[in-house]
């Protein structure tokens, strides 16, 4: 039985040309019709699309899964790091919340303190308040008490020098307290202490000057029992015989011994002998007695104990009238200069504030 021949019509199976296709053909049909070999190849043709459509899906599929796994893992990192910022956010807000709760208590507690302040000030500002309106007045009787002290201490020394450091002491406290009201107190505290400057200082340096040229001259004046001061005596007014010139040598040798001896022996009359008979070591310590009194009134003087001046002067010009030669014109120059002293130092007004006071009463008044 002879095998039926194919139809032409039929469509081919595919099963069977896929077959025919990885099977190597042991013969070669004879002979292929055009329309089954055009149907072959279409469809070799489609299958080769097909084969190129599936590679390519395949490669699409490995790429976008690579790139879905990429995306997972970049997901997984950037939710990891978004969970890392949120535990830190989370620890950084819990600090933030304790830290606006310390700095609430600390501004709760500033605020008490501020308050306590505020009322510290306030009865403060009343105590300030208080102690101005009495500190003048504790001032000025301060000051009223030193000063008068003061006053009865140069009232009683002569010495003006601590009522001077009393009055510059109060004018520094006065510039120090600032205040206006005691402005006149202080205008009269300072025309005193000019006041008394000016009397101080008037002839307290030409005085002292005059006591030092004193001092310098007591050794050289002459003494009443010094020879120069004898020979200047009534007894050495007489010249002797006058020798004739034309008188033989031997007469006038004569009366030149004669007028020698008469020279030796002198009649006079002397109205201190206490004065002429005193020895050289009487003499030496008279002199240092007279230093020793003008160094005493020159202290008298810088402390202005002017009744001791006074004394020591007289005693001086006293003692130089009696034991120097009156006749010597170092003697006259002394006594001309203690009487200048005596003259200069004069008894002054007692020691007076009287602008001071009468300003301080003013200022006690409140006026």
């Amino acid at each position: 039985m002879s095998a039926a021949p194919p139809n032409e019509d039929a469509v081919p199976n595919p099963a069977s040309i896929s077959a025919s296709i990885s099977a190597p053909p042991t013969t070669l049909p004879a002979v292929v019709p055009p329309s089954q070999a055009a149907a072959l190849l279409l469809s070799r043709i489609g299958i080769g699309l097909l084969a190129l459509l599936v590679l390519i899906a395949l490669v699409m599929t490995l790429v976008l899964w690579q790139k879905v796994n990429g995306m997972q893992e970049q997901l997984a990192r950037q939710s990891a790091d978004a969970l890392a910022q949120s535990l830190e956010a989370r620890t950084l807000a819990r600090q933030a919340a304790d830290t606006v709760r310390d700095v609430g208590g600390r501004v709760a507690l500033t605020e008490t303190r501020v308050a306590e302040v505020a009322l510290q000030r306030v009865q403060l500002e009343e105590l300030m308040q208080s102690l101005s309106r009495s500190r003048d007045e504790n001032l000025v009787v301060d000051i009223d008490s030193t000063l008068r002290t003061a006053l009865q201490q140069a009232q009683a020394t002569g010495n003006v020098e601590p009522l001077l450091a009393a009055l510059k002491a109060s004018d520094l406290r006065i510039t120090r307290a600032a205040q206006p009201r005691l402005a006149p107190l202080q205008r009269a505290m300072q025309r005193d202490i000019d006041r008394l400057r000016s009397g101080a200082n008037s002839d307290g340096a030409d005085a002292l000057q005059k006591i030092d040229e004193l001092l310098r001259g007591v050794d050289d004046m002459p003494p009443l029992n010094h020879v120069t001061a004898m020979r200047g005596t009534g007894a050495s007014t007489w010249q002797g015989e006058a020798v004739p010139t034309d008188a033989p040598w031997w007469q006038r040798w004569l009366v030149s011994i004669g007028n020698e001896a008469r020279s030796l022996v002198r009649v006079g009359r002397i109205e201190r002998p206490e004065a002429v008979l005193q020895t050289p070591d009487q003499t030496f310590f008279l002199r240092e007695n007279l230093k020793l009194k003008l160094l005493n009134a020159r202290l008298a003087l810088l402390s202005r104990q002017v009744d001791t001046a006074r004394s020591e002067l007289a005693t001086v010009s006293a003692a130089i009238n009696r034991y120097f030669d009156p006749a010597s014109r170092r003697v006259q120059s002394a006594a001309t200069l203690l009487q200048q002293l005596q003259l200069q130092v004069r008894t002054t007004e007692p020691v007076r504030i009287d602008e001071t006071l009468a300003a301080l009463a003013t200022a006690a008044a409140g006026r």
